[in-house]
């Protein structure tokens, strides 16, 4: 799984843009205008394939616990985001997306119900 195929994925889902809000190198992904998924472009190009991810606090906790190559989130708030460094030997694609998944379903879930609707 490279960048290009999580771009492709989160894009995929509905109401989501991407962008560069940071710096040139920040790509984020948002749901009607919420972070749920952000990864550096040239950290993925040299190797290092990180991802941070929203992640509900008690499950986060057990993922950083079975998981060496999920950590709390990088500049992010240690409690409801992960970084996650993707290596295909310690985890699946489909994984991957589940936790993608799992980032873009709680976002959605924390926005008003009008907005909520328009996505579902």
């Amino acid at each position: 799984m490279d960048v290009e195929m999580i771009r492709d994925y989160c894009l995929s889902k509905k109401q989501v843009t991407e962008g560069f809000p940071f710096d040139d190198n920040t790509l984020v992904f948002k749901v009607a205008g919420k972070m749920f998924a952000l990864c550096d472009i040239s950290s993925w190009e040299s190797g290092a394939n990180g991802i941070n991810l929203k992640c509900d606090p008690e499950w986060a906790l057990e993922l950083r616990d079975e998981y060496e190559n999920i950590k709390p989130g990088f500049h992010m708030n240690k409690v409801h985001w992960n970084t996650v460094t993707y290596d295909a030997t310690e985890m699946t694609p489909s994984f991957l997306m589940k936790l993608i998944d799992h980032s873009y379903e709680l976002v959605v879930k924390g926005l008003p119900k009008k907005v909520r609707d328009s996505i579902v």
